[in-house]
């Protein structure tokens, strides 16, 4: 198990500012569970909505806090998650307007950010990191303040579609996603077992994410 870090007597981060003392295992989470968002959002997978990436976010922050040594309660989880995501997507529509707009399956008429693809992922992104910031200050699920962390979301969200642009053009380089397409055919066929189907896409991803 990691060791929890502690930060100091009186240490506080300013408000929205990225976590500079990330430790590695902190930055594998966040990117890994990046990943697996973008495969969720493009892989013919069963569940391929936001329900898949929901599941993906929970994992991701219930590893934060066990990182942390903070409690973690998924029910309150995905509460929290599905109000700070709502209300920025909620305000980047409003600013968007109707011509800018897109249908993304699973998750309704979002702006014109990309793909579901990348927002899954850029999601993915933010979370990780205000809860990193959240967890990495002593928070728990409970003491929560919830605007400042919509609006920290929302910055890491721009960030975030950067970073999951640039990973999907990587997994879509070393042909990942027509890999794992096969090996789906492979699972349907009966040729290879679910679970063999899920190591092999796991070390396929954790193998493009490093």
């Amino acid at each position: 198990m990691a060791e929890e870090r502690k930060p100091a007597d009186g240490e506080k981060r300013e408000k929205g500012a990225e976590n500079t003392e990330t430790r590695p295992e902190i930055e594998k989470i966040i990117m890994d569970h990046v990943g697996w968002s973008l495969l969720a959002g493009a892989i013919p997978i069963p569940v391929v909505d936001i329900v898949a990436v929901t599941a993906v976010q929970m994992d991701m922050l219930k590893a934060l806090a066990k990182f942390y040594g903070a409690d973690f309660n998924e029910e309150r989880g995905k509460s929290l998650a599905s109000s700070i995501t709502g209300a920025v997507v909620g305000n980047m529509l409003g600013r968007a307007g109707a011509s800018a707009l897109k249908a993304i399956p699973g998750i309704g008429t979002i702006l014109g950010i990309g793909s579901q693809v990348v927002f899954a992922g850029a999601s993915t992104y933010a979370l990780g990191r205000v809860f990193d910031n959240h967890f990495a200050g002593k928070g728990n699920l409970i003491n929560i303040d919830l605007e400042e962390m919509k609006k920290q979301f929302e910055s890491f969200f721009q960030k975030g579609k950067d970073v999951a642009k640039n990973l999907q053009e990587r997994l879509k380089k070393d042909d990942a996603f027509a890999m794992i397409e096969k090996l789906k055919d492979l699972k349907d066929s009966g040729a290879i077992t679910e679970e063999e189907f899920e190591k092999t896409k796991k070390e396929l991803l954790d193998k493009m994410t490093r």
